[in-house]
């Protein structure tokens, strides 16, 4: 990555009130939910089919209950959320360098579930360089995904109260 690309990003996440850690955080999210989704797919739900034997009183408000109706939708959504998350990931993951789409993969994406030591050892580079090129990957994924979390500044609350 050039000089320039890296002052952009570095201007970018000084100039706003960005929580880094809650960044970090929903960042991670996203990817564990893209890993599970591209391991094993949706998980849908069912119906339940055993009925509940307590009695029910309800006036007539003439409301009718269509609970395979929902989760019919709910599936077909929650699958459809889930493949343009999978895209959008990975049209964020063409944005990094081969370093940071290496170390993003071999720390969230991989099957083998590797420590980040071992994959430090493998790439041939120190553990601080591995971290910092983390971190870096990170941020540049969150803004690409718009997964930042910013801080909200309190404004001051003193306000003044005039007798007219």
């Amino acid at each position: 990555m050039g000089r320039k690309k890296i002052h952009v990003y570095h201007a970018l996440f000084t100039s706003l009130p960005v929580n880094e850690a809650a960044t970090r955080a929903a960042v991670e999210n996203r990817l564990e939910e893209v890993k599970r989704f591209r391991q094993i797919g949706l998980v849908r739900q069912e119906a339940l089919i055993t009925p509940g034997y307590e009695p029910r009183f309800h006036g007539a408000t003439n409301v009718i209950s269509k609970p395979t109706e929902r989760l019919a939708i709910r599936n077909a959504d929650k699958e459809a959320e889930l493949i343009r998350k999978s895209e959008l990931l990975d049209k964020a993951l063409e944005g990094l360098s081969l370093d940071q789409r290496e170390v993003i993969e071999r720390s969230y994406l991989d099957t083998k579930g590797e420590f980040d030591f071992i994959s430090c050892g493998e790439m041939g580079i120190s553990d601080r360089t591995y971290r910092r090129i983390k971190a870096s990957a990170i941020r540049i994924l969150a803004a690409a995904m718009g997964l930042e979390v910013y801080e909200v500044q309190e404004e001051d609350r003193s306000t003044k109260h005039e007798v007219g």
